[in-house]
């Protein structure tokens, strides 16, 4: 089994583009011995090798690795178009394990465009809070995974969450079918949420919804009174824990209900994450969405190409 990273050390890599490198080349030298052991998947820089491949194209060091014989792939296999949306909200700055949230779901998002990009796949961005923040159009190019990071690093500015905004946005600017990977703890009202998610699953988009929570707001583990304060409202409660948890924990369960309600109807990938988990394991979650999905391209053989 893979010696994972523990998120708390990972956050001590104050550079985020070294964060997303160390998480992807782990989980690249550890898969072949992983507990997903026969979980098949391709790499962009490579395809099976079948008969009557070339070859001179087999990559020997990887044999060595996986017992598999994969052969490059060229530049024009590739046509994977990918946008990630991560909440910048304030509720994001929420942090129990000396990390928040966002410090977890940006290095998450830039995990993710490191291992797109290695895959010579075209990778965009938008971040929100109450409204759009920035927008980085998806390419394949030089410097782009750099300017990806440069809005990650930027810390969480905006006062309210607003799901709609974003999704709306994103539906009018990716005109061709492609991926969708929506990052937030989606703490905030629902009532757009099914129908903008709907809308781009009618548009032909693949949408996978990874939920950031940091494991104090999933298990209220609090056990003495304390003023809370609500980080994007500034708004400041005393709370018994004692009092107020089984009310906080059935309110958070008919809101954890109705999400996964909305995206099983939809046929949208759904993964809750807490911040004490490794990362690792958000990318076997999203090769196995796309590999549960069957998205082939038939032509090259490849895993998780869309049609």
């Amino acid at each position: 089994m893979p010696a994972f990273i523990d998120p708390a050390a990972l956050m001590r890599i104050k550079n985020l583009e070294m964060r997303a490198k160390v998480v992807v080349e782990g989980f690249f030298s550890g898969l072949h011995r992983s507990p997903f052991h026969g979980f098949s998947v391709e790499f962009s820089e490579y395809r099976p090798y079948t008969t009557g491949d070339d070859p001179r194209y087999l990559d020997w060091k990887l044999y060595a690795r996986s017992d598999r014989c994969y052969i490059k792939r060229f530049e024009d296999e590739t046509n994977l178009r990918c946008y990630l949306v991560v909440d910048r909200s304030r509720s994001m700055g929420y942090g129990s394990q000396g990390y928040t949230k966002s410090d977890y779901a940006a290095t998450l998002a830039a995990t993710l465009a490191y291992f797109l990009t290695r895959q010579r796949d075209s990778v965009g961005l938008l971040t929100f809070d109450e409204q759009v923040v920035e927008l980085i159009g998806a390419r394949y190019r030089p410097g782009q995974f750099h300017r990806l990071l440069t809005a990650l690093e930027r810390p969480p500015a905006g006062n309210a969450t607003n799901l709609a905004a974003p999704l709306e946005r994103i539906a009018q600017r990716v005109q061709k079918r492609g991926v969708i990977i929506f990052v937030s703890d989606l703490l905030a009202p629902l009532d757009l949420l099914e129908a903008n998610l709907g809308y781009l699953r009618t548009r032909g988009h693949e949408v996978i919804v990874f939920r950031i929570l940091d494991p104090a707001e999933i298990d209220f583990s609090f056990d003495r009174p304390a003023m809370f304060r609500d980080i994007e409202s500034g708004r400041e409660l005393y709370v018994d824990p004692e009092a107020a948890r089984r009310q906080y924990l059935e309110k958070f369960g008919v809101h954890q209900h109705a999400i996964e309600t909305i995206c099983a109807n939809l046929g949208i990938d759904f993964h809750q994450l807490t911040t004490d988990r490794a990362l690792e394991f958000t990318l076997f979650d999203y090769l196995h969405a796309r590999q549960r999905r069957g998205r082939h391209v038939m032509r090259s053989g490849s895993l998780g190409r869309t049609v």
